[in-house]
């Protein structure tokens, strides 16, 4: 990779890491196992974005050739010095993430749908623990009728019971 090319890594790097919202992701994690592999993957993540950063995105110096020429000799450092222009670094081809890259993009689309069912779980929950609360703030001076208006499917169970001559002994 050329100098140019290294730098706009970094810088894209850099950028990156700005914009992830480790915080907001931290938030919606449930498990203790979760947090701990989150973490991993922060410092791995943050780790790799200070080399980029870091060792990367800096030039090398170039060559006095002169000053060498004066303590060595002109012979042995016009020698070093065509070998080291003579050396090509080739050119990084990634071959790897065009076999990778539809793998992701499915398992983003999949990661969607999950997120989406996992809202509608959530908005669920909420909705049932709402209920909960609201029954739990009631339920002292509830009367069984109003119990089994809202619960229709337990005054059916204990009618079946009593029907059934069944009185749970």
């Amino acid at each position: 990779m050329s100098g140019n090319g290294v730098k706009k890594v970094a810088e894209v790097a850099a950028k990156a890491g700005k914009a992830i919202d480790w915080e907001g992701m931290a938030k919606m994690l449930v498990s203790d196992e979760a947090r701990k592999e989150f973490n991993t993957l922060r410092r791995t993540f943050e780790d790799v974005n200070h080399q980029l950063t870091t060792k990367f995105s800096q030039e090398p110096q170039p060559i006095d050739w002169e000053y060498y020429r004066k303590g060595i000799g002109s012979k042995v450092v016009d020698m070093y010095k065509e070998a080291y222009e003579s050396i090509e670094i080739p050119k990084y081809v990634d071959t790897v993430t065009p076999q990778y890259k539809p793998k992701f993009d499915a398992l983003l689309v999949e990661l969607k749908e999950a997120e989406k069912e996992s809202l509608k779980e959530s908005e669920r929950i909420e909705k049932e623990l709402a209920e909960l609360q609201e029954m739990k703030k009631n339920i002292s001076t509830m009367t069984a009728d109003e119990y089994f208006a809202k619960h229709p499917e337990v005054k059916q169970k204990f009618d079946d019971e009593i029907r059934n001559d069944n009185w749970g002994y």
